[in-house]
């Protein structure tokens, strides 16, 4: 089993895990391979693996489950409650410890947005930051540059659809007065100024800890979940005051 077979989410993929091991300790016998690309990608994160059932951290695989549970308990039923009560601390911090402040008022603005691409890159970078790090770099970019060519049509302004995203993001700042120049405030036009430097770095960023691009023979450098977080969270605060200036501007 490929990993685009599997659930996006990490909380999916949890649940994914905990009914695998559930059949394997009541019904099936297959070794499934999926339980094993599951239980790797929990184990890559520290904060995740600390979190896991301790039979999951011992046992590699189905068949070396097995030999636990059919010793830790005799019944069916019994069983099923040691495999869920075990995910309990795992499934409940998935639920709870992942959402950032930004993240239910980015979701409620940009579902306003018609686009469904936005709504789907917001949700793929969410989803990401944890489990896929790198992934959710390269959607925390996507999700950006979809927002900016949306304001620029709206704003019936052309752009080159290869063009990189500062250059993109300059030309929406232009259309929504938001390019540091078109101000005189010094506190405005620092902010603005500070703002286009974020959507270069995102782009720098991208470039060279996503996996959007291959890194040749250099060994490569990782993001942890606190890059994809800061990146996702960045992307997301610049699209939410692209969108809430693009619909203050309709409005007027």
């Amino acid at each position: 089993m490929f990993d685009d077979d599997l659930p996006s989410s990490a909380v999916e993929r949890a649940e994914m895990m905990a009914n695998l091991l559930v059949e394997r300790a009541t019904i099936s016998q297959d070794n499934h391979p999926a339980y094993t690309e599951l239980r790797r990608g929990f184990m890559e994160d520290p904060d995740l693996r600390m979190r896991l059932p301790r039979f999951v951290r011992t046992h590699r695989n189905l068949s070396s489950f097995w030999g636990y549970i059919k010793e830790a308990a005799p019944t069916w039923a019994e069983r099923r409650k040691i495999i869920h009560e075990a995910f309990t601390p795992l499934l409940d911090h998935l639920d709870n410890s992942h959402a950032a402040p930004i993240d239910q008022v980015a979701s409620d603005a940009f579902g306003s947005v018609d686009p469904d691409s936005v709504r789907s890159a917001w949700r793929k970078a969410l989803d990401r930051r944890v489990r896929d790090p790198e992934g959710a770099i390269t959607s925390a970019r996507t999700l950006l540059e979809t927002v900016i060519k949306h304001v620029l049509e709206e704003c019936d302004e052309e752009y080159d659809d290869k063009a990189e995203l500062p250059k993109l993001y300059r030309a929406a700042a232009k259309a929504l007065n938001l390019a540091p120049d078109q101000h005189t405030e010094e506190p405005i036009r620092a902010i603005l100024g500070g703002t286009m430097s974020v959507v270069n770095g995102l782009g720098t960023l991208r470039n060279r800890l996503s996996d959007a691009h291959g890194r040749g023979g250099r060994r490569p450098v990782k993001p942890s979940p606190r890059h994809a977080s800061l990146a996702v969270n960045t992307a997301g605060a610049i699209a939410l005051f692209l969108i809430e200036t693009l619909v203050d501007r309709e409005r007027t």
